[in-house]
């Protein structure tokens, strides 16, 4: 009967190991497909990929495209294909970084206004997330920040480049986001005085009525001035801000209180 040792086992054992870590240096490496494209084959693969929805690799084919050829057209075009492809997963964060390196890096580029366009759909097609969709809250409801940063990249490609192809879309969206900012304004206004916080809401309404004075929103931010400055006893405040929206809301809902009513039109209860 054969006898083991320690000592032969442990020899063993080293021996064995020293096979299988030889035997790891004989296995072949895994090699790059890319390796012999030139940076038109590696553009179109990349365009492929990203026709068929496979970002995660075009973004990967994009990157190689510009680390080997860095001063061709088609890197700079990969740069752009990067944000877009960025954006197109969802990466909102990664699709800005993208944007704003190519604009600090090719400011007079031809497509730079493209750029311009995207890093404001990034910040307009912002996700709300489950719960936002579920209660389908709106633009007005939420954090405005994002659309003010999309309202600031829109204007400045229609400032810079107001024959763009991109620009008459980028104004239609302009005047989007600037209701929006209006009725987020009225809607903190509303939770104020809801509250009965009737200063913050007059601050509220009146930033609504002063830096979006053609917004629709404005006609209940006035109706919220009138209804604030009213119960702080507030008499001259209030009959300017009813002046103020007969002038430019004549026909407004909030106006049809009822005839047989004696109360005046804004104390609604």
């Amino acid at each position: 009967m054969a006898r083991f040792t320690l000592g032969s086992l442990a020899g063993k054992a080293a021996l064995i190991g020293a096979l299988v870590l030889g035997g790891c240096g004989l296995l072949p490496e895994q090699a790059d497909e890319t390796s012999g494209w030139n940076a038109q084959k590696l553009y179109s693969e990349a365009k492929l990929s990203m026709s068929e929805g496979g970002y995660d690799r075009a973004i990967q084919m994009f990157e190689k495209l510009e680390a080997r050829y860095p001063y061709g057209r088609f890197a700079q075009q990969a740069q752009i294909e990067v944000a877009y492809a960025y954006y197109k997963q969802g990466e909102q964060a990664l699709a800005l970084a993208a944007a704003d390196r190519f604009i600090k890096l090719h400011p007079n580029h031809p497509n730079v206004d493209y750029v311009y366009y995207l890093k404001g759909l990034v910040n307009f097609n912002e996700d709300l997330g489950l719960l936002a969709a579920l209660s389908r809250q709106d633009l007005s409801e939420r954090d405005p920040k994002g659309a003010r940063e999309a309202f600031d990249s829109f204007r400045e490609l229609v400032t810079r480049f107001p024959e763009s192809r991109y620009a008459s879309d980028s104004r239609a969206r302009m005047q989007y986001l600037v209701n929006s900012l209006a009725a987020h304004e009225v809607h903190v206004s509303r939770y104020y005085y809801n509250r009965g916080a009737y200063v913050a809401a007059i601050n509220r309404a009146q930033t609504a009525v002063t830096n979006f004075p053609q917004a629709p929103a404005n006609e209940e931010a006035l109706f919220l001035l009138v209804k604030s400055y009213d119960a702080l006893g507030m008499t001259q405040l209030r009959d300017d801000a009813e002046r103020v929206m007969r002038m430019n809301f004549p026909s407004s809902v909030y106006f049809s209180g009822g005839p047989e009513s004696d109360k005046p039109w804004w104390q609604l209860w």
